[in-house]
């Protein structure tokens, strides 16, 4: 299709202020580029939601549910005729991310064939023959980038896990052969690596998406390793939150790159704001940063010169110069429009100079690799750590999902971390700060700095990975990348064998709250902190319920310990590098009443190992991902259905006694308003760090007792003393309690109410108990795995602990595999 005239005067940015006409525009952006002719992009439906990652694959709940729209297109527009040549055209398919070789010779492209459900790479020469299958298998491979020596960059869901705060499939670092062979990986991302792109040093410049125990939508950044996955390092912004960093190219002639800064936690398909970054100037500094155009709807930018770019902008392909006035050269037709149509990826037909090669620096026929550390002493925000204060390093991994159902990361914690964390083992740190380990190889490790009581002083929020046979190193803690250190006489640390990780006996290495923390509790805790009055203040000691009765999604001792703070850990919050000793076990007020202090409350010295170790492997109530998606009644709305016929009915009922009984208090300036119902999430929320009164907690996770109805706070509260209950409600000034006897009509349909909800959850069951089942799609995905057999029986029994080990370890390195 020729340019349409219409589109000869249609401007975008600044052109008007630029005084520029749209020739000029055109004119000034391809004469920088005299050789280029001819551009080649991709044409498909954006995928379905708003989030920039979900365009492959299906949502986890139903797989019958594609996270893409059919149709797709590889095009090739000629410049100097304006007309446009279709190479390859699949009504139902899907194209996507071509690149052209380093010789200008072949594209290498991702194609969903047909009805097919998988992305896989090709390629093909530039007049759409010669089409080649590189890559196949139930898995999607897209993103691909040719590196110096003719391998393939690219990522793909191969690493065989799910988005820790969303419905769909993660796709990481892999890299392959020119034919497709050879296929490995070279992340250990939990989240997506995205657009990986080779630097003229050699080194890949990409997206990555990680977030340990900090928050989720805030950590999308630019990072640079060597072809072969060595050498991870931040390249942007791993400490400036709130943007997505992605589409990073190289801008000839000079060290500055093109990209794409998508506000907040990103726009669909990668849109967001053309942007020039100078990394000159260091990791995080903001001056680094010069946005060539404020509207965040661009995409996929290349750039002839740091004042010449290609864009594409929904369906437009788009010249912009350097003062962000930008031009259409060419604009879908309207049918492709109308049917949802954009362009996608806009490369220039054009003979590139090889980048420089990096030697290899992995053997991977090890099954490890080592770390330097030069003198942890030395970073940012380390004030007041004395040298010699921190003895060991405590190594914990974090562990990738099998499945995921929700944007949120109940029921794992309340508020904290969206992954599992395992305990691996401690390594020394030298009175010098420097420490040398050994680790597995393609795993994702991070650090808890230890005194000499196992208590932390500072904790890594971020991960590491190194690669088989990689020896690599860093100069501190949370040190400026721009810094280096050399110590006189050498590091201590390197004077002997790397140390092995000494593993920690008598724990489990993925703690489970029910099994694992909560028989501590009962022992030391519950009998002044529970609803009878058996010990020191009871019952409801301090207002704190520290028993194991189940809430509608976790424990009352579980939630109560997370709103009252009596942990802490990093919290879903847009903060990292906290100051020493302000996460884990040294700022945890839990451990430090269980000394003996707290009315002759004292802990064994196991007891106190596995309190402490459980704090630092972020405090989850689960140990199992199998938890994901059930056990749990309701969602965050007020009508979520129920699994049994009696709830709903029996739930209204309970609803109309709450408006007419409680509602005059528990609104305006009063008493926080009570839940109508087991779904109901009102009374308290997890953004807030911690709740200074407990006594005013009047949240469903606590007011509901699903393990002992008659215990509920919902009855507890209002009823008479004389009755059994705490009368901790009156009518305004009557001192008369709200319920005065068990026999009232509201007490006895306030119960039903309460077991009702017992019931829908005796019937769904949670994963800590007896007759507890997986959901489908867990089952489905391990299958999908390898993991349970493809012919497991629907009434087999499934050990939720024991697959979810075997599924981690099949992810690990293994040399020869």
């Amino acid at each position: 299709m020729a340019i349409p005239r219409s589109l000869a005067i249609q401007l975008l940015g600044f052109a008007a202020g630029c005084g520029l006409s749209p020739a000029d525009i055109r004119s000034d952006v391809l004469a920088r580029a005299p050789k280029v002719r001819e551009i080649v992009f991709a044409v498909r439906k954006p995928g379905h939601d708003g989030h920039w990652y979900a365009n492959f694959s299906y949502y986890g709940p139903d797989e019958n549910r594609p996270a893409y729209l059919p149709g797709g297109r590889l095009c090739k527009l000629d410049l100097t005729t304006g007309q446009v040549a279709t190479l390859l055209d699949d009504p139902q398919g899907g194209v996507r991310d071509p690149v052209l070789s380093h010789d200008a010779s072949r594209i290498i492209f991702s194609w969903r064939k047909g009805t097919g459900g998988n992305y896989h790479l090709y390629d093909c020469k530039t007049d759409g023959s010669d089409i080649r299958q590189l890559t196949d298998g139930p898995w999607d491979d897209f993103e691909a980038s040719p590196l110096p020596d003719g391998d393939i960059v690219f990522v793909s869901s191969r690493c065989k896990r799910w988005v820790n705060c969303w419905l769909t499939q993660v796709a990481t670092l892999h890299r392959c052969k020119p034919d497709g062979t050879d296929i490995h990986p070279i992340s250990s991302n939990l989240e997506h690596d995205n657009t990986p792109w080779t630097l003229p040093d050699g080194r890949i410049i990409y997206q990555r998406w990680e977030y340990i125990d900090r928050s989720q939508v805030h950590y999308h950044h630019l990072w640079s390793a060597n072809p072969d996955g060595t050498n991870q390092m931040p390249y942007f912004g791993n400490t400036v939150p709130d943007t997505v960093m992605i589409d990073a190219k190289p801008i000839p002639g000079g060290d500055e790159i093109v990209a794409i800064f998508s506000p907040g936690h990103g726009i669909r398909e990668h849109a967001g704001r053309l942007t020039v970054l100078n990394p000159r100037l260091g990791p995080d500094d903001p001056a680094a940063v010069r946005i060539v155009n404020q509207d965040a709807a661009f995409r996929d930018p290349w750039a002839f010169s740091n004042d010449a770019f290609l864009a594409a902008r929904d369906a437009q392909l788009l010249a912009m110069n350097g003062s962000g006035a930008a031009q259409a050269l060419y604009e879908l037709p309207e049918a492709d429009r109308k049917a949802g149509f954009w362009i996608h990826e806009p490369r220039p037909v054009l003979v590139r100079q090889r980048e420089a090669p990096i030697a290899p620096r992995t053997d991977r026929k090890q099954a490890t690799g080592r770390l330097i550390l030069g003198n942890i002493l030395e970073g940012r925000n380390m004030a007041g750590v004395k040298p010699g204060e921190i003895r060991k390093l405590l190594i914990l991994e974090s562990l990738p999902k099998p499945i995921n159902y929700t944007g949120g990361m109940d029921p794992l914690t309340y508020g904290g971390s969206f992954t599992l964390e395992r305990v691996v083992g401690t390594v020394p740190v030298e009175p010098d700060g420097s420490a040398y380990m050994e680790l597995p190889a393609l795993r994702s490790f991070f650090f808890v700095a230890l005194d000499e009581n196992d208590l932390s002083v500072k904790r890594m929020q971020s991960f590491l990975t190194v690669q088989p046979g990689e020896v690599t190193s860093c100069v501190g803690c949370h040190e400026q990348r721009t810094r280096t250190t050399l110590p006189p006489g050498g590091l201590l640390a390197l004077s002997r064998p790397a140390s092995k990780i000494e593993p920690i006996a008598d724990v489990p290495e993925v703690f489970d709250f029910p099994r694992d923390i909560q028989p501590i509790l009962d022992q030391a805790c519950a009998g002044c902190h529970g609803y009878e009055k058996t010990q020191q203040g009871g019952p409801y000691a301090g207002k704190l319920i520290l028993t194991g009765d189940r809430g509608p999604m976790f424990s009352h001792s579980y939630f109560m310990m997370t709103i009252t703070g009596l942990f802490s850990d990093g919290r879903n919050r847009p903060q990292s590098n906290y100051p020493p000793r302000a996460l884990g076990s040294s700022a945890s007020r839990l451990l430090k009443m269980l000394d003996g202090s707290h009315f002759g409350a004292k802990v064994t010295p196991l007891q106190a190992k596995t309190l402490r170790l459980w704090i630092e492997a972020a405090a989850t109530y689960p140990g199992t991902y199998a938890s994901l998606g059930c056990g749990m009644i309701g969602g965050y709305q007020e009508n979520a259905p129920f699994h049994t016929d009696d709830a709903w009915p029996t739930t209204q009922a309970g609803a109309r006694i709450i408006d007419s009984r409680c509602s005059s208090c528990h609104q305006g300036g009063g008493p926080p308003p009570l839940p109508r119902t087991l779904c109901d999430e009102r009374g308290t929320s997890f953004w807030q760090p911690k709740i200074p009164n407990p006594a005013l907690v009047t949240s469903r996770h606590l007011v509901f007792n699903l393990t002992r109805p008659e215990k509920s706070l919902l009855l507890l509260a209002p009823l008479s003393r004389e009755a059994g209950g705490l009368q901790l409600c009156r009518k305004g000034d009557d001192p008369a309690p709200v319920i005065p006897n068990k026999d009232d009509p509201a007490y006895q349909t306030l119960l039903a109410m309460v077991a009702a909800g017992k019931n829908d959850l005796d019937t769904i069951t949670r994963f800590d108990m007896p007759d507890f089942k997986p959901r489908p799609a867990y089952i489905r995905e391990m299958k999908r795995y390898g993991i349970l057999p493809e012919n497991l029986p629907a009434d087999a029994k499934v050990d939720p602990y024991d697959t979810d080990r075997r599924y981690w370890q099949s992810l690990w390195h293994r040399p020869g595999r």
